[in-house]
C-alpha cells in the first residue's frame, strides 16, 4: 500500500496525509489534466489535455506533429497535474502532481484496453479505435488526428498532493 508523508518544509506539519485511495479517485475522476513537457532548449511546455488514470498510471495521447511529441522525442520526463485547490477558497480542494517518464504504448491489446478506458470515462466525446500502434479518433473532439495519435503511459516516480490545511504530501513508488 502506498503511504503518503507530509513534508513539513512546505506546509503545515500537523496536516494529515490523504490516503492513497483518495488520491487515486481524484486522478481517475478528473476530466481535465495539465501536462508539462520539456522543450529541447530546456523551457517548460504546459498544455491541458484529457487522459485516463488506468492500472496505476496516467495515459495520454498526442499527434506526431504536436509540440509535446517533439518534446517527448528529446526528453520523456513529464509532470501531469489536476485538482481543484483554491476553487472554493484556500482551505478546499486537492491538487495532484504526477512526476514520471512517458513511455510509448504500442501493443495493440494494451491500446485497445486504453481506448476502452477513454470511452468509458468520456463517452462519445473521446472515442478511439486502434490502428497499428496508434489511436485514431472517431469522435473528432480533438481536432486533427488524421495521422493517428501516439499513446503514452506515465508510471509515477513521485506523486505530490497539495491541500488539506496547506499540507504537501509526497507519495513514492
Amino acid at each position: 500500500m502506498t503511504i503518503g508523508e507530509i513534508d513539513p518544509r512546505y506546509g503545515d506539519p500537523s496536516a494529515t496525509p490523504p490516503p492513497w485511495p483518495d488520491i487515486e479517485r481524484l486522478l481517475t475522476g478528473a476530466q481535465l489534466y495539465w501536462i508539462v513537457t520539456v522543450r529541447t532548449d530546456g523551457r517548460p511546455h504546459a498544455v491541458p489535455l484529457v487522459g485516463v488514470w488506468h492500472d496505476g498510471a496516467f495515459a495520454f495521447c498526442t499527434g506526431a506533429e504536436e509540440q509535446k511529441q517533439r518534446n517527448l522525442d528529446a526528453n520523456p520526463s513529464v509532470a501531469v497535474t489536476t485538482g481543484s485547490t483554491g476553487a472554493g477558497g484556500w482551505s478546499t480542494g486537492t491538487d495532484v502532481v504526477v512526476e514520471g517518464t512517458a513511455v510509448r504504448v504500442t501493443d495493440p491489446p494494451a491500446l485497445r484496453e486504453l481506448a476502452a478506458a477513454w470511452s468509458a470515462k468520456y463517452g462519445d466525446d473521446w472515442r478511439f479505435e486502434v490502428r497499428g500502434e496508434e489511436f485514431v479518433e472517431l469522435s473528432r473532439s480533438g481536432g486533427a488526428t488524421e495521422g493517428g495519435a501516439r499513446v503514452y503511459r506515465v508510471a509515477p516516480a513521485k506523486v505530490l498532493a497539495f491541500g488539506g490545511g496547506h499540507g504537501q504530501t509526497r507519495y513514492r513508488f
